[in-house]
């Protein structure tokens, strides 16, 4: 369902990206792990069609994205870091420009909106104004609008970050859902329990390099000291630092 091959992005001096390839199938929840600065965002901007790759392919649904922008992204739900909005819109007039945009039905598309808020108690927060919302309350925002048309492809970067904990379940329980219907869910973190609770595998990202690939059966919960995801994390970290420095 989404699969990179080879992707590579500079930005001047900085090779933010060094000829990264993953895939997600058809109703897996792949996690992306790095540290600040590993690449996540630039991979999932560049998957995303937001700016294009110095080299490499993404494809969509089979679809290449950089050849047929237009019906790739008739697959994609994107869940940015930083997301924008029109900032004199309310919520709920964000998301029926989302949907006439979209090509849905006007009040299908109200209901599962109105279904999501409430799950994320977004209910009654609505109708103000985007500009009025805070950083939490806005990445809720970004994340219904991400997922309200069900994509077949969904990219999350950073989606819970500002959650509350109650919100942070029934989103992870979305995701879920979204992966047994048959979707291919990538999401990106820096928090390992993040991806503990929610991944099927994770994909390390270090210094633009994938440098290591994690099953869920590799991993559990953990009461002390670093969890046995973060333990692979580190180690991948530390061992690409030392083949460097060779």
């Amino acid at each position: 369902m989404l699969r990179v091959r080879e992707l590579s992005r500079r930005y001047g001096e900085r090779l933010a990206l060094d000829g990264v390839s993953l895939e997600v199938g058809a109703g897996e929840i792949v996690g992306l792990l790095g540290a600040n600065g590993a690449g996540k965002s630039t991979l999932l901007r560049i998957a995303a069609g937001l700016q294009p790759p110095d080299a490499g392919s993404v494809e969509l649904n089979g679809v290449d994205l950089w050849r047929d922008p237009v019906e790739a992204k008739r697959s994609l739900g994107y869940a940015a870091e930083e997301p924008a909005f029109y900032e004199v819109l309310s919520a709920d007039e964000h998301f029926a420009f989302m949907a006439a945009v979209r090509g849905l039905e006007p009040g299908a598309a109200r209901e599962r909106c109105a279904a999501l808020c409430a799950a994320l108690a977004l209910d009654g927060r609505t109708d103000e104004p985007v500009r009025q919302l805070s950083h939490g309350t806005r990445k809720k925002l970004s994340f219904v609008a991400a997922v309200m048309h069900r994509p077949r492809v969904l990219l999350c970067d950073e989606a819970l970050e500002g959650f509350d904990a109650a919100a942070a379940i029934a989103a992870r329980d979305e995701l879920r859902a979204h992966a047994a219907a048959g979707s291919a869910v990538l999401f990106s973190s820096h928090v390992t329990e993040t991806l503990e609770r929610l991944c099927d595998r994770v994909v390390i990202l270090h210094l633009g390099r994938v440098v290591r690939t994690v099953e869920r059966a590799s991993w559990g919960s953990t009461d002390q000291g670093p969890s046995p995801l973060e333990r692979e994390f580190l180690r991948a970290a530390n061992q690409t630092h030392t083949e460097i420095a060779r």
